[in-house]
This record gives C-alpha cells, sequence and structure tokens, in this order.
C-alpha cells in the first residue's frame, strides 16, 4: 500500500551520487578512505577521539561488548523496552541480559531498576536512548562507578541527540549507532562505535577485521586476536558522507515535525504523547504515543493514507 503520510522516508541528496561514483571510479569497493573519511566526520561531530564504523549496529553492540571483555558468565543489565538487537548483541557474546523495567514517562532504563537488577556476575549497563530521549545518564553512570560496572550507550536512535551540552553516546564507555534506512541518516546498512578509550579502540578495529588491528598486505597481516568481518565497505561510507551533510536539516525538520503534532494532537483524549526536552538538545527521531488500542489507531490511519506502525514489545514478552 502506498500512503499519503508515510510513518518514515528516508532523504536522498545528490552528493551521495557523486560520492557513489568516487567509489566505483576507484575501483576500490572495500573499507577504505571513504569509511575512514566517514568515522573521521562522526568523530568530530560527536566530539569523541574515536569512531569505528562497522556494517550495522547489532554488531557495534556486540564488538563493544566484546571489546570490554564481556562473554560467557557474565551478566549485562538491559532495558526491557528496546528493539531486540541490543539483547541479541549480549547474547552473541555469551553474556546473559538480565531485563529491567523503564520509566513509564520516556521508556529509558532508570538507575534505580538497574541498581536492583546488580549482582556479583554483572558487568555492564546498556543505556538505550529511546527515539532520541535521553536516559538518566547521571544516575547510570554514578551507578555503575560505585559498582565497577562499563555502561553502553545504545544511541541508534539518537545521532546528535544531546543532554547537557554532550551528544549521547559519548558519556559511557562506548555509544553504538545505526545507519539502517529507518535511522535519521542511513547507508543502507551501517553502525558505528564511539570511545574515547584507546585500548577499545584498538579492540574494535580487531574485532571488525578478522583481529588485525592494521591491515596488511596478505602475507604480513598481524591477527592479535579473535576478529570477525564486520566491515563498512567505502561504497557504503559515501552514502553515509552525503547524508551527514543532510543532517542538521533533517534534525531541524524532525523537531518541527514533533511540534507540529504535540500541538495540534496534545490535548486529544486518550492520546499520551511521550515527551522530549528539545531546548535541551534531544532530538526525536519518531512521534510515539500511547494509547488504548494501537492496533486500532494504526488500522484507522492506514485507511486514511497514514502510516504509523506500533512500539516494540517488552523483551520479556518475546521468545
Amino acid at each position: 500500500m502506498e500512503y499519503k503520510i508515510p510513518w518514515w522516508e528516508p532523504q536522498v541528496g545528490g552528493e551521495e551520487y557523486d560520492l557513489l561514483r568516487e567509489v566505483l571510479d576507484s575501483n576500490f569497493l572495500n573499507d577504505g578512505d571513504f569509511t575512514a573519511r566517514f568515522e573521521r566526520e562522526l568523530s568530530r561531530r560527536l566530539g569523541c577521539k574515536y569512531v569505528v564504523a562497522l556494517c550495522n549496529g547489532t554488531m557495534a553492540l556486540f564488538a563493544s561488548l566484546a571489546g570490554l571483555g564481556i562473554g560467557a558468565g557474565d551478566e549485562v543489565i538491559v532495558p526491557d523496552i528496546t528493539f531486540i538487537a541490543t539483547a541479541n548483541a549480549v547474547t552473541l557474546t555469551g553474556a546473559r541480559p538480565v531485563l529491567v523495567d523503564v520509566d513509564a514517562k520516556t521508556l529509558t532504563i532508570e538507575s534505580a531498576a538497574a541498581a536492583r537488577a546488580i549482582t556479583s556476575r554483572t558487568r555492564a549497563v546498556i543505556a538505550v536512548h529511546v527515539s532520541g530521549r535521553a536516559v538518566e545518564m547521571d544516575g547510570i553512570l554514578e551507578l555503575a562507578d560505585k559498582h565497577g560496572l562499563y555502561v553502553i550507550e545504545d544511541a541508534a536512535e539518537a545521532l546528535l541527540s544531546q543532554r547537557q551540552g554532550r551528544c549521547l553516546g559519548t558519556l559511557g564507555a562506548a555509544g553504538c549507532f545505526s545507519f539502517s534506512p529507518n535511522k535519521t541518516i542511513m547507508c543502507g546498512q551501517g553502525g558505528a562505535a564511539a570511545t574515547d578509550d584507546e585500548q577499545l579502540h584498538r579492540r574494535l578495529r580487531e574485532i571488525k577485521d578478522q583481529g588485525r588491528p592494521v591491515r596488511g598486505t596478505g602475507g604480513d597481516d598481524i591477527h592479535d586476536g579473535i576478529g570477525f568481518n564486520f566491515k563498512l565497505t567505502n561504497l557504503q561510507a559515501a552514502v553515509g558522507l552525503g547524508q551527514l551533510n543532510l543532517l542538521e536539516g533533517r534534525l531541524k525538520k524532525l523537531k518541527q515535525v514533533y511540534k507540529s503534532y504535540r500541538e495540534k494532537l496534545g490535548e486529544v483524549e486518550g492520546v499520551t504523547f511521550l515527551g522530549f526536552d528539545i531546548d535541551g538538545g534531544e532530538s526525536p527521531q519518531w512521534v510515539d504515543v500511547l494509547v488504548e488500542e494501537p492496533d486500532e489507531l494504526c488500522q484507522y490511519l492506514g485507511g486514511r493514507g497514514i502510516e504509523c506502525r506500533r512500539f516494540w514489545r517488552p523483551l520479556h514478552t518475546q521468545k
């Protein structure tokens, strides 16, 4: 069905085409100079020391967890409301995701709930900035410091969303981003991990490229540990570079859309908007509301050419 008002619509500018032609003309399609340019530009905009581009946001989470030494026998605290990739990344390391409740007003993890879930096996907390809303990071970071835990930010939906002048995804040990088609910018598929930690940066590079921190020319490759193939190609990075030039306008538009819906529908009975601190720097990824009958609402709107979708179901209800 073709909707008059789609739930989400990726935007592509002319620069992506030009950059893709450059990559194709270079005949080097694997990760390379364009990938490195994309990483540097992300690092500059986020205000962090290092960014490692990967094939998707899920692998950015996995690589960050694995790079911090999290694995079998460990526990990682995960909010019950998040896309399932957050928990899947934990499971892939061999660790166990421990689900905790979220704040009903923001759908983000609460430090009090996380505190109750800590055991002798807990190694990390994943703070998910749902739809671009900032987690209560002061409380989470204080809790982590008290118990010697890592904080990993799932900022897949929070690119350049800020709190107190700092970009979400740059406050913990690592911050992970997604560039799938329904994100603020997209590469088709793609992800990135941001960190200020030099050692973790090295491990991220090893994990994403078969255990080698620096690519050799074949026989002189040095593999310092186990790694995989999670690389982001020059082709995807070229799209990402073009998308970054649309980012400021995209963020401005998303804020305008949210404000418009809130102003016009905020007083509708039975509809509760989940808030954003736009003046404080938060940027809404989506407009999300709480209603009693979401399926009925989606059907009603769909019949009028307006696309919408249900939010994620809590992870504890998943098989």
